[in-house]
């Protein structure tokens, strides 16, 4: 068709082979631009590609579980603009007296699937995002049953096998080695139950969780900010704010100031790798944002370049863009450090689970006022809870106790974040 439009992947970050999950359209379906057409499932987050342009669908290039990459076509369009100029042009001819044409239906055509198997697993049928996550989980793929087309493994088949406490493939991770399962209870003899599936995000993000909390050592350390002086002034700010739209949040300090200690204690800011650490010479902030379907971490990134302001604003945007389900895989990727605030709703202190292949992250709860000694008398001030949970074959606790001594040190007068 001349006027056919190819819609490709857009740019979805560093992903590649990204197995498609659901397919929104058909051949003969009218689209508006920013429809969703397909649904993409990475190890992070399931992300929809729109349609560029208002239209008809003429054809689908893809199927659930195929994998496409950026710019792979996945449909072809014949615009709406193109449809009404076509009608514009056509002759009206007098429709000739004939007969109908019979109907024909057409026989069911069995499409070959692509080739997902290696020869070391006789034919095995699973996505490499599958195959990768079997490995990092240590599950030996043909020891899954597949409920998927001709029995491919889905990854919801991996992730139910492994947390039936299988035991791994080679017991040499950390994940599921030695772990008796938990065992099966059946809760209806003790009165009605109900299930429900886990959210998607709960289900992609579970594995990354558990993986994260099998291999990380975990510490973590608390301690106090005095915050009576900046939420006085992050009060002013916000006023004048929210006339322009936008809110001037706690949050918005807090980054700042991490930033500022993440650039004087570089080794918070590495990853380990090996026997090394990598040092990095950028500081891009993870900020966990509560969502209907659970919780996602998009990515604030050049923290140490920008703003209170600029941080706010863009605060903002992506915490309403997680909130619609409407977040990249670029906003959720480069995290250096992660702050995990649930000063909202309460507590008073939690452990936060490192967000490997990060190092630490801070875990902030409901700030209250408390008297505080000041060499005379004791007077009423707004104590913020900190609590960093850090990787202690990387942060000793010497370093975890002046990192956060120094977060607190800056909180506690934001004229310091300017230094």
């Amino acid at each position: 068709m001349d006027n056919g439009i190819d819609i490709r992947v857009p740019d979805i970050g560093d992903f590649s082979d990204v197995p498609v999950i659901e397919v929104l359209v058909a051949p003969g379906a009218v689209v508006r631009a920013e429809d969703p057409l397909i649904t993409l499932e990475t190890d992070k987050a399931t992300m929809e590609v729109p349609s560029p342009v208002d239209g008809t669908i003429v054809s689908v290039s893809v199927k659930v579980g195929d994998t496409v990459s950026q710019g792979t076509v996945i449909a072809v369009a014949e615009s709406a603009a193109a449809e009404s100029a076509a009608a514009e042009t056509a002759p009206v001819e007098a429709p000739a007296e004939q007969a109908p044409a019979p109907v024909v239906v057409p026989e069911a055509v069995e499409v070959a699937e692509p080739a997902t198997a290696g020869s070391e697993d006789g034919g095995l049928r699973a996505t490499p995002l599958v195959r990768r996550l079997a490995r990092e989980l240590d599950v030996d793929l043909t020891t899954v049953t597949g409920s998927g087309p001709k029995g491919r493994v889905t990854k919801q088949d991996l992730l139910t096998h492994y947390d039936r406490g299988v035991a791994p493939a080679t017991g040499g991770s950390p994940a599921g080695a030695g772990i008796p399962p938990v065992p099966e209870v059946d809760f209806s003899k003790f009165g009605p139950v109900r299930r429900v599936p886990l959210s998607r995000i709960k289900r992609i993000s579970g594995p990354h969780l558990q993986r994260s909390w099998l291999n990380v050592p975990h510490v973590t350390h608390s301690d106090e900010a005095d915050i009576t002086d900046l939420d006085a002034y992050r009060r002013e700010l916000d006023e004048t704010a929210k006339a322009d739209g936008y809110r001037v949040t706690l949050l918005s300090f807090l980054l700042k100031a991490a930033a500022a200690t993440l650039r004087k204690y570089p080794e918070v800011n590495s990853s380990l790798s090996g026997d090394e650490l990598v040092l990095k010479d950028y500081v891009h902030v993870g900020v966990a944002v509560d969502t209907p379907d659970g919780l996602v971490v998009p990515v604030v990134r050049d923290v140490d370049r920008k703003g209170i302001l600029e941080i706010s604003r863009e605060l903002g945007d992506l915490s309403a863009r997680a909130r619609d389900g409407r977040l990249t895989a670029t906003d959720m990727q480069g995290a250096t450090f992660t702050i995990s605030s649930l000063g909202g709703i309460g507590g008073t202190a939690f452990t936060p689970i490192v967000n490997a292949p990060e190092v630490a992250i801070l875990g902030v709860v409901r700030s209250k006022t408390a008297p505080v000694w000041d060499g005379e008398t004791f007077v009423p001030r707004l104590m913020l809870p900190l609590c960093l949970s850090y990787d202690h074959r990387v942060i000793d606790g010497a370093l975890a106790a002046r990192f956060t001594a120094h977060l607190a040190h800056l909180a506690a007068d934001v004229r310091r974040l300017s230094l």
